[in-house]
């Protein structure tokens, strides 16, 4: 069976661009150009927040146990919800919907400003408003995600649409977390919460500047629970997309989390403040850069299945190696490989179950795909905080770290059975060229 991996036929070789002006076509859509602008601005806040939240848990409380429980209450609804969320998004106007989850998070990010800057901020009010988020997300992440189809019209360019939002995604990890370290240092975990709250209206405003096909909303005639069993049975049987978010779901479990354990590493085993913080999560934002770059350069999707495992088994690695280290510029460029391997792996089965999926089950699939991401991360962070308050942070990451290695070992062993169910569907779409009758007939004698 010829490998999906292999390079194109000559033919599409010598009709190749010769430059990398290929790596950014997405961005000639009109649509997909508001998008990026909006989310470059938002997501720098986002990631302020997260680093802000993290440190502000710990900075009154000096638990990990209790970092860990923040998290999870502010990821469990995201499991609850996301199946029911994934129906809605198939059924509703994806466009008002994203309108919608944008305006609540920016009211969330604000009542946290509000309460931190006045001084009236507690684990009980940090707790509510992370739920509050969490219910936000179980509709944003699958919407967001099956949204893409209609800002980038061409499909042939979604690959490169959601590498290049890898990319921004991550640039914003990069210069967030620094920015929240330096502030956080210079006065309050409440003027993060603000720019995030401000940044928002960006977001709101390129939705809104979009022109969508409004006639892409299709009405259901059949009832949810109906729905939601169609796109469950779609993703347990399909072998590549099942596969795929079974490993998702074991790196979100026991991966992850390591970054709810980044105040106690930056606290703790490196003895720094809120800056080592920023420059570890920074260090992160970097290799995950990398990363998303290496993907948008990319012209097919061809060969990135056994990305997945690869990316993985870094991840996993650095990880364990990270456990380890109490030097601080060692852990930084650890740090390096385990952003690069949780990006790799991430960007490469977005894209692949986006290509494969039909689209009237989109959104379906995607609220899975949220749940393996999003939804198993909350019981990570209890299990790392738990692990973490016994055993220490160290040996926490060492061991959740050989879980994410193992699970890249099973995903490598499936990767046969992989490409056969995944051959139709490249062939249908062009992506790469048919087999020959006679093989196909001999194969079938077989």
């Amino acid at each position: 069976m010829t490998d999906e991996s292999q390079g194109q036929p000559p033919a599409a070789k010598s009709r190749a661009p010769r430059d990398f002006s290929h790596a950014w076509r997405a961005l000639r859509h009109r649509n997909f150009r508001l998008f990026f602008g909006g989310q470059s601005i938002s997501l720098i806040g986002t990631w302020m927040t997260r680093i802000a939240t993290a440190w502000l848990v710990y900075r009154l409380t000096k638990s990990a146990l209790l970092l860990g429980f923040v998290s999870f209450a502010g990821q469990i609804p995201t499991f609850i919800l996301a199946p029911f969320a994934g129906v809605l998004v198939d059924r509703a106007d994806r466009r008002a919907v994203l309108v919608w989850t944008q305006t609540l998070a920016m009211v969330q990010s604000l009542a946290l400003a509000v309460l931190t800057l006045m001084h009236r901020i507690n684990i009980t009010e940090i707790l509510v408003l992370s739920i509050f988020q969490g219910m936000i997300n179980a509709f944003d992440m699958p919407g967001r995600q099956a949204f893409m189809v209609q800002m980038v019209e061409d499909r042939n360019d979604l690959s490169n649409a959601i590498a290049i939002n890898s990319s921004m995604v991550n640039i914003a990890r990069l210069i967030g977390p620094s920015l929240a370290g330096l502030i956080i240092a210079a006065s309050s975990e409440g003027w993060c919460f603000l720019i995030d709250g401000i940044s928002y209206i960006a977001v709101i405003i390129s939705l809104l500047l979009m022109r969508v096909k409004i006639a892409e909303v299709r009405r259901a005639a059949t009832s949810m629970l109906v729905q939601m069993r169609e796109g469950w049975d779609y993703v347990s049987t399909f072998t590549p997309v099942r596969t795929i978010l079974l490993l998702f779901a074991v790196v979100s479990l026991m991966g992850m989390p390591y970054m709810v354990l980044m105040p106690v590493f930056a606290a703790q085993v490196l003895h720094g403040g809120p800056h080592t913080l920023g420059f570890l999560m920074g260090a992160a934002g970097v290799g995950a850069v990398v990363s998303a770059l290496s993907l948008v350069v990319r012209k097919s999707v061809r060969g990135l299945t056994k990305m997945i495992p690869i990316a993985a088994a870094v991840f996993g690695a650095s990880l364990v190696l990270f456990g380890l280290s109490s030097v601080q510029w060692l852990s930084m460029t650890l740090m390096l490989f385990t952003g690069f391997g949780m990006m790799q792996g991430l960007t490469a089965s977005n894209t692949i179950i986006q290509t494969l999926v039909p689209e009237d089950k989109r959104g379906r699939v995607m609220s899975y795909y949220t749940a393996a991401f999003v939804g198993m991360a909350p019981f990570g962070s209890l299990l790392a905080g738990s692990l973490a308050h016994w055993i220490g942070a160290p040996r926490t990451v060492m061991f959740t770290g050989s879980c994410c290695i193992l699970g890249a070992l099973w995903f490598w062993s499936r990767l046969p059975a992989i490409r056969k169910e995944m051959r139709p569907v490249y062939e249908q779409l062009g992506i790469i060229p048919p087999r020959p009758v006679r093989l196909v007939e001999e194969q079938a004698g077989n």
